[in-house]
């Protein structure tokens, strides 16, 4: 990672072990460790979108991923940074057609030797945070139905439940509802 990323954190904050999290912008140089953890943090839960090694992007895609945030001032990709590692990502996403530019939908992901450490409520309060400079009024987001953790913390930030997907997730041939969830800012 770069040396010099000042200007890139949001904030720095001691979690709940003592260890220190800086929450910062990425860079292009991140993209490796970026492709990495979610190649890892797949295979550490059943609740994401993806398994183990399924993250769709390669070194190179991510890298222009991440050069294209800075174009898009509707979106905002974040990283949890613990003894310079990758210790989460989260991102929230703005709709970019006139009618729709105040919705957003989010993502949260930790890794699992993180958990309860209090890093998804930190990420959240960032996203929720910039949805509010931003102007925009409702955030999104879909949630295994049976990941009780998850959903607890975004009722606690103050996430409805506004519907659900029957059988949304197929893992190893199981069928799991996700609950469709939205904070009205």
């Amino acid at each position: 990672m770069n040396s010099d990323l000042s200007h890139l954190i949001l904030r720095e904050t001691a979690l709940k072990d003592g260890k220190k999290l800086t929450v910062r912008i990425p860079e292009v140089e991140d993209a490796e460790e970026m492709v990495e953890y979610c190649n890892t943090v797949g295979g550490e839960s059943d609740n994401l979108t993806f398994g183990k090694n399924e993250f769709h992007l390669n070194v190179e895609q991510e890298e222009e991923y991440i050069r294209n945030l800075k174009n898009n001032q509707n979106s905002l990709t974040i990283l949890g940074i613990v003894d310079n590692t990758i210790v989460s990502m989260a991102n929230i996403v703005g709709l970019k057609k006139k009618r729709f530019v105040h919705n957003s939908e989010i993502g949260i992901s930790v890794r699992k030797d993180y958990w309860k450490n209090g890093i998804g409520s930190i990420m959240m309060e960032e996203l929720i945070k910039f949805a509010k400079e931003k102007g925009m009024r409702n955030i999104s987001l879909g949630v295994r139905a049976d990941n009780k953790n998850a959903i607890k913390l975004y009722e606690k930030f103050g996430f409805q439940q506004v519907g659900l997907h029957k059988d949304y997730f197929n893992i190893n041939g199981v069928f799991y509802d996700e609950i469709l969830m939205d904070l009205y800012i």
